[in-house]
C-alpha cells in the first residue's frame, strides 16, 4: 500500500499528515505566527565570539542570537588555507540528512578568534531552529535544495547520496555534476535523482543558480542585520522532500495550495505520476481521515500496547526517557517470554512514536530487564530494524545489564509537543503540584510566624475550596491547637479562584 500525504490548509495553520499503511507516520504543522526559518538566509553581524567554546554569537534579527561555531565558519580566500575532509571516504557517502541540510565535515585550521572579529558582517544560513532556550544555529556554508540536487555555492565537493547504492548510477551522476557544475561550487545529488535524465539535473541546477544570484544581489544592497532568503513554505518543502515513488496520492483541502502544488510537481517532477485529490467535503479533513485522535494519543505520556502493556514517554530539556511496563498483559508461559513480548512490541510502538512526536536528542529506553542474553540481543535487533524507515539519523548503543538503551536522534525541527503545549501553568512544567496535606501544613507553619509577630483577636486564611475542606475536616485538629496556643480565633474561607498551592492569611 502507498503512502498518502493529508493537507490541512488554514489561514492560522498548516498540517501535514503522511500516512503509511493507513497509520500516521509523520505530522508538519506550521503556523503562520511562527514560521519555520532553517533554510533561511540571512546578513549578519558578530556581536560575540567565545574563544573557550570556538564560538560566537551572531545578530540576524531574531530575538535571540544565533550561535555559529567554529567548523561552519567558512571564507574560502582569507581564513582557510585549505578544507580537509573529516575522512578520504566519506566524498560519496553523503546520508539523507545531508541532502536536505548538513554540509560536508570540514576541520578548522584556526581557532574562531582568528577567523572572526565582533562587528564583522557575515552570509549565514539557519541549520536548526531555536529550540527551548536555545537561540538558533546557523552555518557560513549555503545550501540551497533544490528537487534532485542540493547546490553548495561556496564549497568544491560533489557528494552522492548513500541511499543510491548502484555503483553504475553513482558514477553516471557523478560524471554529469562533474561536467556541468561551475569551478569552485559543489552539489549533493539526491535519492530522487537515480535513474533521472540530465535534463533534470540542468533544470535544478539553473534554477538553483538563478536563486544564489539573487541572494548575492540582495547582499550587496541589504543593511546589517536582514533576511536575504526565505526557504519554501512546509507544503512546498514537504512535496519537494517528501514525495517520491512511495507517496503516490496527495490530499488538500485548500484550492491555493492545490494549484500551487500542481504547479509546483509540473515544474520539478513532471515525470512522476502523482494521484493529486482536492478535498471539498463539510467534514474536516483530518476528521474525515482519523487523524485528529491519532494527535492527541501523540501529546499523551503514556501510551498502551495492544498486548494490555505500555510505555511512558517523559520528555525534559536535557534528554527523554521512556519506559516499558507489562501493565494489564500477564502473559501465558513463563516471565521471561512475557517479558521478551512486551519488549518486542513496544519496540516497533518506541520507533513510532519517535518519528511522530519528532523527539531529537539523547533519548533513554528503560526496557523490562531480561535474563538472557538471547532475548536481548532480539529486542536489539529489532529496535535496529524498526528505526531504519526513519529518515533522522538515528545511533543506538548496545542494551546495558540494567536493560537500558542509550540512543540519539538528530533533531531538526521542534516535537509536536513543545509546538502544541506549553507549561502547566499550576506546576510551571515541573508535573506535579503540591499536594493539599503540604499545604495545610504551610499554612499552620505561616500562622504561627504571623500570630507571633502580629498582635490581634482573629486570623482568616483564604485557600482554595479542596483546601478548605480538608482543613475543616481531617486537618481540623491542627486549626484548634494553634487557636488554644495563641487565644486567637481562626476562620477559613475558601475561593474558588485560587490555585491549590495559593493562601492568604490576613490577622484582625
Amino acid at each position: 500500500m502507498g503512502a498518502e500525504l493529508v493537507i490541512n490548509a488554514a489561514s492560522h495553520e498548516t498540517r501535514i499528515a503522511l500516512i503509511e499503511n493507513g497509520t500516521i507516520a509523520e505530522l508538519y504543522i506550521e503556523r503562520s505566527r511562527e514560521k519555520g526559518i532553517v533554510g533561511n538566509i540571512y546578513k549578519g553581524r558578530v556581536v560575540r565570539v567565545l574563544p573557550g567554546m570556538q564560538a560566537a554569537f551572531v545578530d540576524i534579527g531574531l530575538e535571540k542570537a544565533a550561535f555559529l561555531y567554529v567548523a561552519d565558519v567558512f571564507d574560502a580566500i582569507e581564513e582557510y588555507e585549505s578544507l580537509l575532509y573529516a575522512g578520504s571516504k566519506k566524498d560519496d557517502e553523503s546520508t539523507e540528512e545531508q541532502e536536505s541540510s548538513e554540509r560536508p565535515e570540514f576541520r578548522p585550521l584556526h581557532p574562531i578568534e582568528d577567523l572572526l572579529q565582533e562587528g564583522q558582517e557575515l552570509l549565514v544560513q539557519i541549520s536548526k531552529e531555536p529550540l527551548g532556550t536555545k537561540g538558533a544555529r546557523i552555518t557560513s556554508h549555503i545550501s540551497l535544495p533544490g528537487r534532485h540536487l542540493v547546490y553548495m555555492p561556496t564549497v568544491d565537493h560533489i557528494g552522492i547520496s548513500r541511499r543510491i547504492e548502484d555503483e553504475v548510477e553513482r558514477e553516471r551522476l557523478r560524471e554529469i555534476v562533474e561536467r556541468l557544475k561551475k569551478p569552485g561550487s559543489g552539489y549533493i545529488v539526491r535519492t530522487v535523482s537515480e535513474g533521472k535524465s540530465e535534463e533534470d539535473l540542468i533544470a535544478d541546477m539553473l534554477y538553483l543558480t538563478t536563486v544564489w544570484e539573487e541572494i548575492t544581489t540582495r547582499q550587496a544592497k541589504g543593511s546589517v542585520p536582514s533576511l536575504l532568503h526565505s526557504d519554501l513554505d512546509v507544503v512546498q518543502k514537504v512535496v519537494r522532500d517528501i514525495v517520491t515513488e512511495q507517496v503516490d496520492k496527495i490530499i488538500v483541502d485548500s484550492r491555493v495550495d492545490y494549484d500551487r502544488i500542481v504547479h509546483f510537481i509540473s515544474t520539478f517532477a513532471s515525470k512522476m505520476k502523482y494521484s493529486i485529490e482536492l478535498y471539498d467535503e463539510d467534514e474536516p479533513i483530518f476528521d474525515h481521515y482519523g487523524l485528529e485522535v491519532e494527535i492527541s494519543r501523540a501529546l499523551g505520556r503514556k501510551v498502551w500496547l495492544k498486548s494490555g502493556g505500555y510505555i511512558i514517554i517523559e520528555q525534559t530539556e536535557a534528554l527523554s526517557a521512556v519506559d516499558v511496563n507489562t501493565g494489564r498483559y500477564v502473559g501465558k508461559h513463563n516471565l521471561e517470554d512475557t517479558i521478551l513480548k512486551t519488549n518486542l512490541e513496544a519496540v516497533k510502538e518506541i520507533a513510532y512514536q519517535l518519528r511522530l512526536r519528532n523527539i531529537g536528542g539523547i533519548i533513554i529506553i528503560d526496557f523490562i530487564d531480561m535474563e538472557k542474553e538471547v532475548n536481548r540481543e532480539k529486542v536489539y535487533g529489532a529496535l535496529e530494524e524498526a528505526l531504519k524507515v526513519d529518515k533522522s539519523k538515528t545511533n543506538i548503543l548496545k542494551i546495558s545489564e540494567l536493560g537500558l538503551v542509550e540512543m540519539t536522534r538528530k533533531r531538526v525541527r521542534e516535537n509536536i509537543s513543545r509546538m502544541m503545549c506549553e507549561p502547566c501553568s499550576y506546576c510551571e512544567g515541573r508535573g506535579y503540584i503540591k499536594s493539599k496535606t503540604t499545604v495545610c501544613h504551610e499554612i499552620f507553619r505561616e500562622l504561627r510566624r504571623e500570630m507571633l509577630d502580629i498582635r490581634g483577636t482573629k486570623a482568616t486564611v483564604t485557600v482554595n475550596p479542596h483546601v478548605a475542606d480538608l482543613l475543616y475536616d481531617e486537618e481540623r485538629r491542627g486549626l484548634e491547637e494553634l487557636e488554644k496556643k495563641f487565644k486567637k480565633r481562626i476562620t477559613v474561607r475558601a475561593k474558588p479562584g485560587f490555585h491549590q498551592e495559593q493562601f492568604e492569611i490576613t490577622i484582625n
